[in-house]
C-alpha cells in the first residue's frame, strides 16, 4: 500500500495546526487508501537551511537532513497542513521543502489550509508554484478551513459536513493521482 506523509507545518506554541493535523490523520487512516505517517515540523525542528551543497546533488552532510531525506523519499503522497500568515504559508514549511529536491518529484500533494475568513487560500496559492517547481502535483480538491478556531472544542478539531466531504474528495484524488504518477517515480 502506498504511504501518505502528512506534514503539520505550524510550529507556533498553542498552534491550531496540531488538532487539524490529527483530524486529517484520523480521516486518512479511516479512508484506507494509504499507510499514514505524520511529520510535525515543530518536532522535526530543522534548522534554517544549513547544507553546504545544493539539494539536487543529495550530498547531505547533516544527520537531520539525511533523516528528512529518507522520510520524504519513502512517501508516495503528501498532505500539507498549514496556516496562512500574512497572505502566505509558514517559513518552517518553506525551509522543509527547500532542504530537498529530487525526493519530492512526481508525488501528489493535497493541501489543508486554515485561517480566518480566507481559510488559508491565499497561502495555498502562494505555495503551489513552489510545489510545481519541485515537480510535485498539487491537487485541485483541497480542504480550506475558514474561522478555524470555531471548529475547536477542548483542543480537538471538530469538522462540519463540508470539511469532512472536502477531506474525502482530496484523499480519493490523492489515491488516483498517486497511482498515475507511480511509473514516473520509478524512473527517477
Amino acid at each position: 500500500m502506498p504511504t501518505l506523509q502528512i506534514v503539520i507545518a505550524s510550529t507556533r506554541p498553542g498552534r491550531v495546526g496540531l488538532p487539524v493535523g490529527r483530524w486529517i490523520e484520523e480521516t486518512a487512516r479511516a479512508h484506507g487508501g494509504f499507510d499514514v505517517e505524520v511529520t510535525d515540523l515543530a518536532e522535526l525542528a530543522l534548522p534554517m537551511m544549513d547544507e553546504p551543497h545544493h539539494p539536487r546533488l543529495r550530498r547531505y552532510e547533516h544527520d537531520h537532513t539525511q533523516a528528512w531525506s529518507a522520510r520524504v523519499d519513502a512517501a508516495d503522497a503528501f498532505v500539507l497542513v498549514f496556516p496562512e500568515y500574512n497572505h502566505s504559508y509558514t517559513a518552517p514549511l518553506k525551509n522543509a521543502l527547500d532542504y530537498l529536491y529530487g525526493e519530492w518529484a512526481h508525488k501528489p500533494v493535497g493541501l489543508v489550509s486554515y485561517g480566518g475568513v480566507s481559510a488559508g487560500t491565499r497561502a495555498a496559492q502562494q505555495l503551489k508554484p513552489v510545489l510545481t517547481a519541485l515537480s510535485m502535483t498539487p491537487l485541485v480538491p483541497a480542504v480550506a478551513i475558514p474561522f478555524v478556531w470555531q471548529h475547536l472544542q477542548d483542543g480537538t478539531f471538530v469538522p462540519d459536513d463540508t470539511l469532512t466531504g472536502s477531506a474525502g474528495a482530496m484523499l480519493d484524488e490523492l489515491v488516483r493521482v498517486e497511482a498515475a504518477l507511480r511509473s514516473l517515480r520509478a524512473t527517477v
